[in-house]
């Protein structure tokens, strides 16, 4: 076949990829706190790329509302909205159930021992209180269903919404009401183990809705920065 004209798209395409999960974590990780203004420049130093990749990148952080943008003024890491954070929640617990509910059938014995080892490492982040090794955990024992599902649209869904449930994740996490979730992991194989869908299903669901007790202490963040233009880009 021909050679297409257009060139290099793919690594444009992993720059712009890139250029988003690095902001998007350090926004969830708390490195960019709420209400911080982000700068053009400063984040094109930061990670090596062109303004372009950054600002497209600006622009999904957005869309998912871990940023807000005043055109032509600045931008800021969105504070923690409690109301944002309530739809997510609904929509991520949403995605979980169907993951689950569809991956039942399929799941094989090496992926049951997979979420087992994965809840056994997320206990130990949690007693240790190592928040990020806690969230890879975590991640790693839902992937297990999500994977099996093969269905896209569910991952395409949580790659959106599950970024804005991730500082209250951290919350959860690094203190001792994580540990709850240890048991309720527990159950949501249990439920697959014995091919029970609709139990395993609802599992899933009530383990990513116990989130909500945190909103109420967590509520509002930080304050957005002032509205008003201080002569830098971003």
């Amino acid at each position: 076949m021909p050679v297409p004209e257009n060139r290099g798209l793919v690594r444009r395409s992993l720059l712009r990829e890139d250029a988003y999960r690095a902001i998007r974590d350090a926004i969830v990780s708390g490195t960019l706190a709420p209400g911080e203004r982000l700068h053009d420049a400063d984040l094109v130093a930061w990670l090596g790329v062109s303004r372009t990749p950054v600002r497209e990148a600006l622009g999904r952080l957005e869309q998912v509302g871990l940023v807000q943008t005043s055109p032509g003024r600045h931008t800021v890491v969105s504070p923690l909205d409690v109301r944002a954070v309530h739809h997510a929640q609904a929509v991520v617990a949403a995605m979980h159930e169907l993951a689950v509910r569809e991956a039942v059938p399929h799941l094989a014995a090496d992926d049951l021992a997979a979420m087992r080892a994965a809840n056994s490492r997320f206990e130990a982040a949690v007693r240790a209180a190592d928040v990020d090794a806690a969230l890879a955990a975590d991640d790693a024992f839902h992937g297990v269903a999500v994977t099996a599902a093969a269905n896209q649209a569910v991952v395409t869904v949580l790659e959106q919404f599950t970024p804005v449930l991730r500082r209250l994740e951290r919350l959860r996490f690094g203190s001792l009401a994580g540990r709850a979730s240890v048991a309720q992991h527990e159950r949501i194989v249990a439920h697959c183990a014995a091919g029970e869908v609709d139990a395993a299903a609802a599992a899933a669901r009530e383990n990513w809705l116990t989130l909500a007790p945190l909103l109420d202490t967590a509520g509002g963040g930080a304050p957005a920065a002032p509205d008003a233009p201080d002569g830098r880009d971003g």
